[in-house]
């Protein structure tokens, strides 16, 4: 696979599944204003990794006008729990490089699995997608978006109900398309 074929699918997904389906209510926004950025990194290595995303950071900070950055791992960490180490440490550099309270990470991943939940829940769908994924996302944004929206603490609970509404089938399909 090709690198913009993973930038492709994901878009797809944004759109098709996270934006279509409001599992993120502010999705819409960012996609419709194209203020959301794509990028496939294509090193395996944690170190590299922790490298790409510290400059994608550094991206973020001189380019306000995109407002988001999905950053894609198509390789090397197609492995749930290998990839759960990835996010932790990548939690860990963005304190170390002083980028705590200004980004935090939301994360993605084909066969995410909410602690607790069996691997078949259509619960997992609501952070299932085509590739593994870490989300950059503006802190500060985040909270305005949140301060604007009425009762933030019942999107978790309205996306569960919703996948479990439409079931883990639904959701498979959902993300077959998406690679298509």
């Amino acid at each position: 696979m090709e690198p913009h074929e993973c930038l492709t699918h994901t878009e797809k997904w944004v759109k098709d599944v996270i934006m279509k389906y409001n599992i993120c209510p502010f999705a819409r926004r960012e996609v419709e204003r194209a203020s959301i950025r794509y990028v496939a990194i294509e090193e395996t290595k944690v170190a590299k990794v922790l490298n790409a995303l510290i400059q994608e950071c550094q991206y973020l900070d001189n380019h306000p006008q995109t407002e988001t950055t999905l950053f894609i791992l198509p390789r090397g960490f197609e492995g749930f729990y290998p990839y759960l180490d990835i996010v932790d440490y990548a939690n860990d550099e963005l304190v170390e490089q002083g980028y705590e309270g200004i980004y935090q990470l939301a994360s993605f991943h084909p066969d995410y699995c909410f602690e607790g939940e069996p691997q078949e829940s259509p619960a997992n769908f609501t952070n299932r997608s085509p590739y593994p994924c870490l989300h950059i996302i503006r802190e500060a944004s985040m909270e305005i978006a949140l301060a604007s929206y009425t009762d933030p603490e019942s999107i978790p609970e309205r996306n569960i109900a919703f996948a479990e509404r439409k079931g883990s089938d639904f959701f498979v399909t959902l993300l077959q398309n998406c690679t298509k």
